[in-house]
């Protein structure tokens, strides 16, 4: 039999917490409908919500885009391009042969200068800090279209590398610094040639190192194109101008070892010293030995050649009992003293023709007899020889007064002084040539051609003298 629960265990079992107790748990349906009821919120509310954000996110682009039209200040410019850049000084000394240094056109180390290109003129610019410059070689293709404008980028994607297995294309002095605004290039060489490339051409560039320049790019430099040819080339090229002591094959037309070199060096003609002098004292014996293989124009190229040759300033002194004759180096008269009396070029022609011709006869054949004179006196230096253009046609590298001819043969009343190149001459096309020089001969084959003057000073158009004329 149960023992009947005392009132106190009843008391407590009413104070136990209500979380003891079971809570009613929902029904299926109510679950279902309660989704049911968040599903059809979620479509009937989305589109009014869509639309309501993509009102107010155009209403607020819109006043952000007139707030920018309002103020200039605000609006997104490009950048103005830089105008520092780098150039080369002066053009490259042409041609250019494998494993020979570069230089510029007048002999020096290549220089690279930093330049503002702002206006018409490029004007010095001095960095504030020393800028380190590679040296690069480039197509010659490169830059295509109007050649001003490239970027970084294309400039880079034309720097041609060697070819495999091969040596670095150029060698050198390839990385220098521009100190105050120049920097100047060490020997740098090619040891290949460009035949390989599509454009068959190189030019050298110049561009700022990486991490050397923080500041605004500098474009970069680079030279004309140009053809590198092997060095064996170098062996057989012509020299402009040539040079006294130069062999006789380096004037154009005549060919190292060809036919026509080999028949000059038989009859001793091997310099172009020899070539000149043959050339003044007996032009048609030197016209017979080229022979007939020498066409007419040929001859005119290498006489042409020969003639822009570098005379220097020794001069050739023929003494005898009674007699001395001062040479040029091509054997062309510059004063004769005889009996002790001087006489300049006016008083020549009063003298005996075929005596003068003899002696200048004997002064050739005894070539090697002769004595040297230096530093040639503005005298001597007046009394020159030939047609009266002579002057330009043997630059004389002495500090002396040159007179430059007009076409009509009139002196110009202006002079220069030094060396003038041989680029600024022109091309001889005005020269006026007594045309016995050309086309009269004697039975000696023997012709002299002396300029008149009416002073020691003042030159007037050549008289021709020939033996037996």
């Amino acid at each position: 039999m149960a023992a009947k629960r005392l009132p106190s265990e009843s008391c407590s079992d009413q104070d136990e917490p209500n979380e003891k107790r079971m809570r009613p748990r929902p029904s299926l349906a109510s679950v279902i409908g309660e989704a049911v009821m968040v599903n059809y919120l979620c479509t009937a509310l989305e589109p009014v919500l869509r639309r309501v954000v993509n009102e107010e996110v155009e209403r607020s682009l819109g006043q952000r885009l007139r707030s920018f039209s309002r103020s200039p200040s605000l609006r997104i410019q490009a950048p103005e391009p830089s105008t520092l850049q780098l150039i080369f000084a002066k053009g490259l000394s042409l041609p250019i042969f494998t494993g020979s240094k570069i230089t510029d056109e007048e002999g020096n180390q290549l220089q690279v200068v930093l330049v503002d290109t702002r206006g018409d003129q490029m004007v010095p610019v001095l960095p504030p800090s020393p800028i380190k410059v590679d040296i690069v070689v480039l197509d010659g293709e490169f830059p295509a279209g109007d050649g001003n404008n490239w970027t970084s980028e294309e400039f880079d994607r034309n720097i041609v590398r060697e070819r495999t297995g091969k040596r670095p294309l150029l060698t050198g002095e390839l990385a220098v610094t521009v100190r105050d605004g120049v920097a100047s290039i060490g020997e740098i060489e090619f040891t290949d040639n460009s035949s390989w490339i599509r454009s068959r051409k190189f030019r050298i560039g110049a561009k700022v190192a990486q991490g050397s320049f923080q500041g605004v790019r500098i474009r970069e430099a680079m030279t004309e194109a140009f053809v590198v040819k092997d060095h064996r080339g170098e062996l057989y090229k012509k020299h402009y101008p040539p040079m006294l002591d130069d062999k006789v094959w380096r004037l154009e037309k005549i060919g190292k070892d060809g036919a026509f070199h080999k028949k000059l060096s038989f009859e001793g003609v091997n310099t172009v010293q020899d070539f000149l002098k043959l050339s003044v004292v007996d032009p048609a014996k030197l016209r017979r030995i080229l022979g007939p293989g020498m066409s007419e124009k040929m001859w005119e190229v290498t006489i042409k050649h020969a003639k822009t040759c570098v005379l220097g300033n020794k001069n050739y002194v023929f003494r005898g009992p009674n007699y001395t004759i001062f040479l040029n180096p091509i054997c062309q008269l510059m004063k004769a003293e005889i009996n002790g009396s001087i006489y300049p070029t006016h008083n020549l022609s009063n003298m005996n023709r075929a005596y003068i011709e003899n002696l200048v006869r004997q002064a050739y054949a005894n070539w090697n007899t002769l004595e040297e004179i230096e530093g040639v006196s503005h005298e001597i230096g007046l009394l020159t020889q030939g047609d009266e253009h002579m002057a330009d046609q043997y630059p004389n590298h002495q500090q002396i007064t040159v007179r430059s001819f007009q076409p009509n043969g009139y002196l110009t009343g202006g002079s220069i002084e030094g060396y003038m190149p041989n680029e600024l001459r022109g091309d001889g096309s005005n020269w006026q040539v007594s045309q016995a020089y050309l086309n009269t001969s004697n039975e000696n084959g023997f012709r002299l051609n002396i300029l008149e003057s009416t002073s020691d000073e003042d030159l007037t158009s050549p008289r021709s003298f020939i033996t037996g004329g």
